[in-house]
């Protein structure tokens, strides 16, 4: 997890393009939003992988959101019960049901399809808005929270001198060789 963190604070501190750090708070954004455990998000979660994104924002993003999409449950359950019960979607979910191993994805449960939904639906808000936020932060807040007390201290910590460390390994690895990662 700390690899994770440190690839995420030196992907959003760096040149890395915006773009792939909008795409990783995507993915978990949706990743958070579906109850894990299930083959569903398993499968999701594999599939994020084939695709070019930031993989610390992604895992620090799920992480972080999965303490917090409990008090959303209520919604996400009443979006995937209003899918679950449309009429015309009733053949679909009885075919999809009767399919080998596809009732282990848990469609059928409302949290799994609510979820999904929200998080497919908010995708591209997220991206854009992340997108939108990286410039400034980079321009303007990052050069005055580097130089802050509070960051001064934190670097004295066990914790966050870890962090820095695998923050500098993963910058060493990335100017000697820049394909690597």
């Amino acid at each position: 997890m700390i690899k994770a963190v440190a690839q995420f604070i030196l992907a959003l501190n760096s040149n890395e393009k915006k773009t792939q750090v909008s795409a990783g708070f995507s993915w978990g954004v949706l990743l958070a939003l579906l109850p894990a455990g299930n083959v569903f998000w398993i499968a999701l979660f594999f599939v994020s992988l084939f695709f070019r994104h930031n993989q610390g924002a992604k895992l620090l993003v799920t992480a972080l959101l999965k303490l917090a999409v409990p008090a959303v449950y209520p919604f996400t359950d009443r979006i995937g019960w209003a899918i679950l019960h449309t009429d015309r979607l009733q053949p679909f979910f009885t075919t999809l049901y009767n399919t080998p191993f596809v009732p282990f994805t848990r469609f059928n449960n409302t949290l799994v399809a609510g979820g999904l939904a929200a998080g497919i639906i908010l995708w591209l808000p997220v991206f854009a808005l992340v997108n939108a936020l990286i410039p400034p932060y980079r321009n303007s807040v990052l050069p005055k929270i580097a130089d802050s007390r509070i960051i001064k201290a934190l670097k004295k910590l066990p914790l966050f001198s870890k962090v820095g460390a695998a923050v500098s390994a993963l910058k060493n690895m990335r100017a000697s060789d820049p394909g690597a990662m």
